[in-house]
């Protein structure tokens, strides 16, 4: 049992004893630096439930620990805060309780619950990945191994939108312009390939609308007539009436691009348990809103469209079928939604979605409440806010978007020019060297990321996320690193139990800390927050930096405590591993 769940109980049984008062949760704080303790009540918390002076109230409650609880060694009060030291044989027996529980904190699914279901990254098939696919598939990748450390069970997924207008542009450009290009003739990866004909696409488009122009017609119009539109407009026609030569290019180059992202979610170090397309699923849905007319849940107008009015819940009349019947994205979204809840046995679903997409969500949620399924509350939007660099915003049309390889290129060439003037890789091969840079830079990208909250927005500067020094991947990287050193050079076995000892105020601050990492854990996959394990863990290096800093470790002429020190040590390094594991990060055990 926790120290925080030991001492709630017995705060209950104090105020039951003491007040004859029953409460709910007691609240607990940190102790303040500078005050005497370990763990601190907030006794102010407890006055809804017994009246009278807090002081009065902590110096009784503290009183009846220090009487009644062995871990409980002395108390002071200040003010609305009773702050408790406790027992030093309680920090060293659950840290040993704590060294030896391996994978600590890291549950495993039980084989009847219902799995999870995290979808992120679901990219257009006409353009590379961008930055903003990287923030989208760190946080979608990290959630699901949060929740699955949590003790679910999980699947990754992805939606890929292979279909429709903006695919048939670069079609049409490549037939146009392409004179045959393939990945393999232009040693391009497919998806820049074809990303390079979607810019093609957008410069002729508005060349031929300024002709149009110049010919006397309005902007407007000119947008609509412009030749090459048309044309993209009747291959989608002829697309969708199953033209096989279409078709056929159409598989072409979207396998280019499939194997252009292959590429980059694995230098990205993400993956999928499982693909949908849009061009299986774009139809899915129009059934439910059928059966939905007839429940009344929709209703249809004059012109044939069919809505429903979410105005009673603060929102609009939404269209779910165009008058000519065909569907929109939400239509899709819906019969997409049943199809993963019928394909795996899962009782949640969470879309990594900008927040540009906030009202969507509320809308696909809310008709699916509606239409009887009640898993549907158990749908989330894990919404994110956009990334920007110092260099300022991202345009797709015009070919200067941030590219996701790109990027990764210079934070691995970034690591490379700050480990170089560091220098502090002597000894190290060129293998060796150039696969540590991919690992820091990475670590950077990923960690600069994820410790944000994912709600707010970011301004990504890769110099500043590549610092040894502050709240940086590479920072705890080299705190990891620098332990797997003193763990090297110990020749001694430290793997015994170890009790009877002194500890300094440093080492239980380490102790605290790795005492909160299960409940940090499953508070991340409540909230699907990254950002909690990220911040822990860089919490937890820098305790254990002050506690390096102020302590012999392999010198400490004390054996048990020599050997204490090094399991501390070893612990939180399987921590941080751990943690940075969540969030898809590496760490070097030599930097």
């Amino acid at each position: 049992m926790s120290l925080q769940n030991t001492l709630n109980n017995a705060v209950k049984q104090a105020t039951a004893t003491l007040f004859d008062k029953e409460i709910n949760n007691v609240e607990f704080q940190a102790t303040k630096k500078d005050f005497e303790g370990d763990i601190t009540i907030v006794v102010f918390a407890l006055l809804k439930f017994i009246k009278g002076n807090p002081v009065a109230i902590g110096t009784e409650i503290g009183t009846y620990l220090k009487e009644n609880v062995d871990v409980v060694e002395d108390f002071n009060v200040v003010k609305g805060f009773l702050n408790l030291v406790i027992a030093q044989n309680y920090f060293v027996d659950a840290f040993q309780e704590i060294y030896a529980t391996e994978n600590y904190g890291i549950q495993t699914p039980k084989k009847t619950d219902k799995a999870v279901m995290v979808e992120y990254s679901s990219p257009n098939t006409n353009k590379p990945l961008h930055l903003g696919h990287v923030r989208n598939n760190l946080l979608g990748y990290s959630v699901a191994q949060i929740i699955a450390g949590a003790g679910k069970k999980v699947y990754k997924t992805q939606i890929i939108n292979d279909r429709g207008i903006h695919i048939c542009k670069s079609m049409l450009a490549w037939q146009k312009f392409g004179k045959g290009e393939t990945p393999e003739s232009t040693e391009l990866k497919g998806d820049k390939l074809v990303g390079n004909y979607y810019v093609a696409f957008d410069k002729a488009y508005k060349a031929e609308i300024l002709a149009l122009i110049d010919k006397g017609s309005t902007e407007e119009a000119a947008k609509k007539e412009a030749p090459i539109l048309l044309e993209a407009q009747e291959m989608l026609r002829k697309w969708e009436a199953g033209d096989p030569e279409v078709v056929a290019l159409w598989k072409t180059m979207n396998q280019w691009v499939y194997d252009g992202f292959a590429t980059t979610y694995k230098a990205m170090g993400v993956d999928f348990d499982k693909n949908y397309f849009e061009s299986d699923t774009y139809l899915l849905g129009k059934d439910v809103v059928t059966n939905g007319l007839e429940k009344g849940v929709f209703y249809k107008k004059e012109d044939g469209s069919v809505w429903i009015d979410l105005t009673d819940e603060g929102l609009d009349e939404k269209l779910v079928l165009r008058s000519d019947g065909t569907s929109v994205y939400i239509t899709q979204d819906i019969g997409t939604a049943i199809e993963r809840f019928k394909d795996f046995n899962i009782d949640s679903l969470t879309y990594t979605v900008g927040n540009e997409q906030d009202y969507h969500f509320k809308v696909l949620f809310l008709i699916l409440k509606k239409l009887g399924y009640d898993w549907a509350a158990n749908m989330y939007h894990l919404s994110y806010g956009m990334v920007d660099l110092p260099s300022g915003k991202m345009k797709s049309r015009e070919g200067t978007v941030v590219d996701a390889d790109e990027l990764m290129e210079e934070m691995t060439a970034t690591a490379r020019e700050i480990s170089q003037e560091l220098g502090k890789l002597d000894g190290y091969s060129d293998k060796e060297k150039e696969t540590l840079y991919k690992v820091i830079g990475m670590g950077a990208l990923k960690y600069y990321i994820l410790k944000v909250d994912p709600k707010k927005r970011i301004l990504f500067d890769p110099k500043e996320s590549i610092d040894f020094n502050g709240n940086t991947g590479p920072f705890i990287q080299y705190t990891y690193a620098r332990i797997q050193s003193i763990l090297r050079k110990a020749d001694f076995d430290y793997s015994t139990p170890i009790s009877g000892i002194e500890l300094n105020e440093k080492e239980r601050a380490v102790i605290k800390l790795l005492q909160l990492y299960p409940e940090t854990l499953q508070l991340a996959a409540k909230n699907q927050s990254p950002a909690l394990i990220a911040n822990f863990t860089y919490d937890l290096v820098k305790e254990y930096n002050s506690f390096y800093q102020s302590s012999y470790i392999l010198g400490c002429e004390d054996e048990d405590l020599k050997k204490f020190r090094t399991q501390l040590s070893d612990k939180v390094g399987q921590i941080i591993k751990s943690g940075f594991r969540l969030l898809g990060i590496d760490v070097p055990e030599r930097m």
